[in-house]
């Protein structure tokens, strides 16, 4: 296993740690529900029994600092994290952006600015639904959405001569520590790794959360980096996540 390295900073400040550049930009951006981000979820209420009134998640945003994303200067500090474009061909690099079904179309579009001219719509199908509480509209949402986004020449991409479809499966995780309200399936996690990355190839998340990218990342043999402005969430991160991973493997950031 190779360690992951996670910064308690923003990902605008990526010059301070002189990190490598990345074959695979993996993270999941803020959806910008506001104050309804628990809105489907039973969360929302005391033991998520509507009997029993509100909780304090009630009304309540995920995180404080969703406001202040703006998806331009995300995009911009991207391409920089992102290796240049080779000459050889099924070596260029990419980056996964997690989102929302509305986002998508805005992530496509301002990702052109910055040379990022290209896309693949990916569909997660779960076999459960979070919207509980939508349940009288008779469809509820199954599924998460991301963007696959690249320059010119298409990404690196390791199918070993197997098909791999755009809609794929979201397996529950049941075995990782949940530390994060939008924390992704560590299996799911690896499977993206594996597919647009070779072993020893950079992997970064510059919005890393509950730190899931970074331990997939080096359980496959990756150099990972991420970046997660909340202190919180960076400690839990190292004492649940990575740690749990294999002990000692860790290597903490400059403070």
């Amino acid at each position: 296993m190779t360690p992951a390295k996670l910064y308690n900073d923003h990902f605008s400040n990526y010059k301070l740690y002189n990190i490598p550049k990345a074959q695979l930009v993996l993270t999941d951006i803020p959806y910008n529900v506001g104050v309804n981000a628990y809105g489907s979820s039973p969360q929302w209420y005391v033991d998520g029994d509507n009997k029993n009134g509100a909780s304090k998640l009630a009304g309540k945003a995920f995180f404080d600092t969703d406001e202040r994303f703006k998806l331009s200067e995300f995009l911009h500090f991207c391409t920089k994290l992102m290796k240049p474009e080779p000459k050889n061909r099924n070596d260029a690099p990419a980056m996964i952006v997690f989102c929302s079904f509305e986002q998508q179309f805005e992530l496509i579009e301002k990702a052109k600015k910055y040379g990022l001219n290209n896309y693949i719509n990916l569909v997660f199908r779960k076999n459960f639904s979070p919207q509980v509480l939508k349940a009288n509209m008779r469809i509820v949402g199954n599924a998460e959405y991301a963007v696959l986004l690249y320059r010119d020449k298409l990404p690196k991409f390791r199918n070993h001569g197997s098909m791999i479809f755009n809609v794929m499966e979201y397996p529950r995780d049941t075995e990782t520590p949940k530390i994060h309200p939008t924390q992704k399936p560590l299996v799911l996690m690896e499977r993206l790794i594996e597919i647009f990355t070779d072993p020893g190839d950079i992997v970064i998340d510059p919005l890393a959360g509950s730190g899931v990218t970074l331990a997939a990342a080096q359980n496959l043999n990756r150099k990972s980096f991420g970046f997660e402005i909340k202190k919180n969430f960076y400690q839990e991160s190292i004492d649940k996540i990575l740690r749990v991973v294999e002990p000692g493997l860790f290597t903490e950031a400059i403070e």
